[in-house]
């Protein structure tokens, strides 16, 4: 099976910590060429310690200058590209959706559906231009099944996967790959943070919160972020090559969301 990245020139989007710096190890470790962004710069800065030779920019992709600024300094560093990585996205407010402020709604739209339009509109020029390659979007089961409490998030995810299949379709001729991930609970700070709102909201306890998220899956079980750069690395290998316009979950299937 031919799941090699090596040579690939990357670019993954908040990618310092997380989901999107597991994306980034394992690209380096399986020989691609790799430039991140993030909004924090000392966590950049902690990754060029751990990883030296990738490329970084402070950006938020919510703000289009910003992405152009990221794009001039990865094609800088890499000389063109294979792989967009849209990972940088929010959890968003929890709350009913009465009780979500205009501004929420419209934060959480700007960095987890604008910035994802806002970086393939440039990086397909240059995906066109390397004769082909793979974009991956990142959804989430929220994407799939909606998501109480969460409305800006839900919606945010859907438009993510509507994206990923429109894409899939203007870009297979080109021989670009485009599909979404769609994780449900994955290990680390950003869910441990889900998981605290969710029970101030609910006025119940983390442990609860955590125990019916876990309940709501066929495997009773939450994700690593190795499960989920797994397959990212498979689908933007050859072993992925005909794989397009998907929305693959990896999630221990989610039956509910009813943290």
């Amino acid at each position: 099976m031919q799941t090699s990245v090596k040579g690939q020139r990357v670019l993954i989007t908040a990618a310092a910590s997380g989901i999107g710096y597991a994306f980034a190890k394992a690209f380096v470790e399986n020989g691609a060429r790799v430039h991140i962004c993030d909004i924090k710069k000392n966590l950049l800065a902690d990754c060029k310690k751990t990883l030296p030779h990738i490329g970084t920019t402070l950006a938020d992709i919510a703000d289009p200058a910003q992405v152009d600024r990221m794009f001039e300094e990865a094609l800088a560093h890499l000389g063109g590209l294979d792989v967009l990585i849209n990972n940088a996205g929010i959890a968003g407010p929890t709350a009913a959706v009465e009780d979500v402020t205009p501004e929420e709604w419209d934060r959480t739209m700007a960095i987890n559906i604008n910035g994802q339009f806002y970086c393939a509109r440039r990086a397909v020029p240059l995906i066109k231009a390397a004769g082909g390659g793979s974009i991956i979007n990142m959804a989430s089961s929220a994407g799939i099944l909606g998501y109480p409490m969460r409305s800006p998030y839900a919606a945010s995810k859907w438009a993510v996967i509507g994206l990923t299949k429109t894409l899939a379709m203007e870009l297979g001729e080109f021989d670009i790959r485009v599909n979404a991930i769609c994780p449900n609970a994955v290990e680390g700070p950003r869910m441990d943070a889900v998981i605290t709102a969710e029970a101030q909201a609910k006025d119940i306890s983390e442990k609860e919160v955590y125990e019916r998220l876990v309940e709501g899956t066929s495997m009773r079980t939450f994700v690593s972020t190795d499960d989920v750069a797994n397959l990212v690395l498979f689908l933007c290998s050859a072993a992925g090559n005909k794989i397009s316009g998907q929305a693959l979950s990896v999630d221990g299937h989610t039956e509910t969301l009813r943290g």
